[in-house]
């Protein structure tokens, strides 16, 4: 058995690359198993949440034809930030990442995204802002984790076309993509899940960032919940990470993102272009009513929608999207 390297995508600007990913230890578990149905999914998603991390491992990033050293921390985690020459590649852009085991190397590829010079960057919640999970239901929301595997999952109508929508806007070159950033309180564990999903629903492909792994069983059943610190913290740093981009925030009113994003666009005056809550119950909460107002007073733009074809209609009424 051999530890296991995980990467995750990364982000740089004009000065500094940032990758991150985690090393675990042998183990003879398989993978979660993206077509197991019923109690064999409940039991992959479980192990998701059993795995062990190797502290203070080796791991080398290869940048610019030299090896950059650094060792993961004490949950497993590696992270590299970089200084970045100049460069004139745009776009997303491969990188590698390798560990020493016994007398071999494992070595692993992912991608980081260098936005091309423009004017949007978005920043999208995941549970319940375009993946189904019930978060307002612990109950319901721990059993479609459990027994629906990623094929059975659910996403909102029309989310893909407003987020293709979003990651072309303004571009002229087919192949020249916004910045997108899918920013959740789930953890590291889901990641695979996540990308999986993301890309059975063609939606665009996004830099991560996920809150800290959990490695016991205990975890599991406080998945996705607990303190938002992180987010806004996670969110805060992309605004201060890339300066000159115009953010539009997505996110919906099941739990804290609207009081997240109100507290970012005070920190934030001049880049958060817009603001888009979905209405996760029956009715508009009258808190989140209110605090759209009051970011309307900071020349926000702001949707609280049902419907995603609403947020679609505020898009083009604004002249965000086409």
């Amino acid at each position: 058995m051999k530890p296991i390297l995980k990467l995750y995508r990364g982000y740089a600007n004009e000065q500094e690359l940032i990758v991150m990913g985690h090393v675990f230890k042998p183990t003879s578990m398989e993978e979660y198993n993206f077509q197991k149905k019923n109690l064999k999914n409940a039991t992959s998603v479980i192990k998701m949440f059993q795995i062990k991390t190797q502290a203070n491992a080796d791991v080398y990033l290869k940048h610019n034809n030299s090896k950059i050293h650094t060792k993961t921390l004490v949950d497993g985690y590696f992270k590299f930030c970089v200084p970045l020459d100049q460069d004139t590649n745009y776009g997303w852009i491969d990188y590698e990442v390798s560990i020493i085991y016994k007398n071999g190397t494992i070595t692993t590829k992912d991608s980081y995204i260098r936005p091309h010079k423009g004017n949007l960057g978005i920043i999208s919640d995941i549970d319940d802002t375009f993946l189904v999970s019930h978060t307002l239901n612990p109950l319901k929301k721990l059993y479609v984790l459990l027994f629906k595997n990623v094929n059975k999952r659910k996403i909102y109508e029309d989310v893909v076309t407003h987020y293709q929508a979003l990651s072309t806007a303004g571009r002229e070159k087919k192949e020249e993509f916004n910045a997108f950033f899918y920013v959740s309180s789930s953890e590291w564990n889901l990641y695979r899940f996540i990308t999986k999903f993301t890309e059975i629903h063609q939606l665009p492909k996004a830099v991560l960032l996920l809150k800290d792994i959990k490695t016991s069983l205990a975890d599991f059943f406080l998945t996705g919940r607990g303190d938002h610190n992180h987010k806004f913290d996670k969110i805060k740093h992309i605004l201060e990470f890339y300066p000159n981009l115009e953010y539009v925030l997505l996110g919906d009113d099941s739990q804290n993102d609207p009081y997240l994003y109100e507290a970012i666009c005070k920190i934030f005056p001049v880049t958060v272009k817009a603001v888009y809550i979905r209405q996760t119950g029956s009715t508009k909460k009258q808190k989140i009513i209110n605090v759209m107002k009051n970011l309307e007073t900071l020349n926000v733009s702001i949707c609280y929608f049902k419907h995603s074809s609403e947020a679609i209609a505020h898009s083009k009424s604004i002249g965000i999207i086409a």
